[in-house]
């Protein structure tokens, strides 16, 4: 499969290098792609020396910081006017690991989305604090009640689309920009009926830098999937 990775950043400069690295390490013939948000921390400078080295390594900057979901999507478009066979999506922080995914593109033969599962065994995550814990867990339990998707982790970020699965979506309807565009996206694949599996994982929480997380992003993802679920039985949504 011809594979494009997406990985979106900001403020990213001690962890998008290494994970630059490990992924040609695991296979120099993935194609990366960094999708920054203008990071006045120097990340996209970094990029580009490491470009001169990686001939698969591409870099889009977009003006300013305007949600994970919009940063995602400018790397869809743009996979899938290059018609790639397989996008990934992951953060850069090494929170997903990238030796998972030739696994995951195994897997992705005879399924549509892979998404690498923090809860599909347990719970498999390193360095959260309880708190965390509770709220993420209890956040996916809450998505799939309101929802119907039998998803244990519809939250994660770390996925492998086949390309025909984002050339069905209308990314003009896509309404999520915090990480509650994980959910919607999880979503509308799942009312097309594409076929979906949870692939184990373990997520340690990034040991550089910070989170994104704050309270609007958590507030977009809790009245999300009341509006998913009111648009497609008002028909709005299929």
């Amino acid at each position: 499969m011809k594979t494009l990775i997406i990985s979106p950043t900001y403020n990213e400069i001690k962890n998008a290098p290494f994970l630059v690295e490990k992924i040609f390490d695991i296979n120099p013939e993935f194609h990366l792609l960094i999708v920054d948000d203008n990071s006045p921390d120097g990340t996209a400078e970094a990029i580009k020396k490491l470009m001169k080295k990686y001939k698969n390594l591409f870099l889009e900057i977009r003006n300013k910081k305007d949600g994970l979901g919009k940063a995602y999507i400018h790397g869809f478009k743009w996979g899938l006017e290059r018609s790639y066979d397989c996008i990934v999506q992951m953060d850069a922080d090494m929170s997903h690991h990238p030796k998972e995914i030739p696994t995951m593109i195994k897997l992705l033969k005879n399924n549509d989305l892979v998404i690498g599962s923090r809860y599909v065994n347990g719970v498999s995550v390193v360095n959260w604090p309880i708190k965390r814990l509770i709220l993420s867990y209890g956040a996916n339990l809450y998505s799939r009640i309101i929802t119907g998707m039998r998803i244990k982790d519809a939250t994660g970020g770390f996925k492998l689309w086949k390309t025909e699965v984002l050339n069905s979506i209308d990314f003009k309807q896509v309404k999520s920009s915090g990480y509650s565009f994980q959910i919607e996206m999880n979503y509308r694949t799942w009312i097309k009926k594409y076929k979906i599996v949870e692939h184990p994982i373990i997520f340690i929480d990034r040991t550089v830098g910070f989170s994104k997380m704050n309270k609007s992003i958590m507030l977009e993802a809790v009245w999300m999937v009341w509006r998913l679920r009111i648009w497609r039985i008002l028909g709005i949504l299929k």
